[in-house]
């Protein structure tokens, strides 16, 4: 379990079951994902936003901290594998700040 003062990540896989993790300032979702080993975020082109494979659904209540999305990455979003619904995002365009607490939910496939 992460400490709750601390930056941090909730991750929730398509069949409902959650993994709450310590982030670290400056790394990406996509490098917590990664650094944690959870399931479910292939990272394939490792953070270059060129493959689609750290697709995640943005809780509704986090997605106003976020930074805006890039042209660049809303395309790449038009190539997920899962539908691409209203939280989608690649983890690797959302950074850890001081104060983050993101909840983000995994699509059922990223190829």
């Amino acid at each position: 379990m992460a400490d709750v003062t601390a930056p941090w990540v909730s991750f929730t896989d398509p069949a409902g079951d959650t993994l709450v993790v310590d982030a670290r300032v400056g790394e990406s979702v996509m490098q917590v994902a990664r650094r944690h080993r959870i399931p479910g975020v292939l990272a394939d082109c490792g953070g270059f936003m060129q493959c689609a494979t750290c697709h995640v659904y943005v809780d509704e209540a986090d997605r106003a901290g976020l930074p805006p999305m890039s042209e660049d990455e809303d395309m790449m979003l038009e190539g997920t594998a899962s539908e691409r619904l209203a939280g989608s995002r690649l983890s690797c365009q959302l950074p850890i700040g001081e104060h983050t607490t993101l909840r983000v939910t995994l699509p059922a496939r990223q190829r």
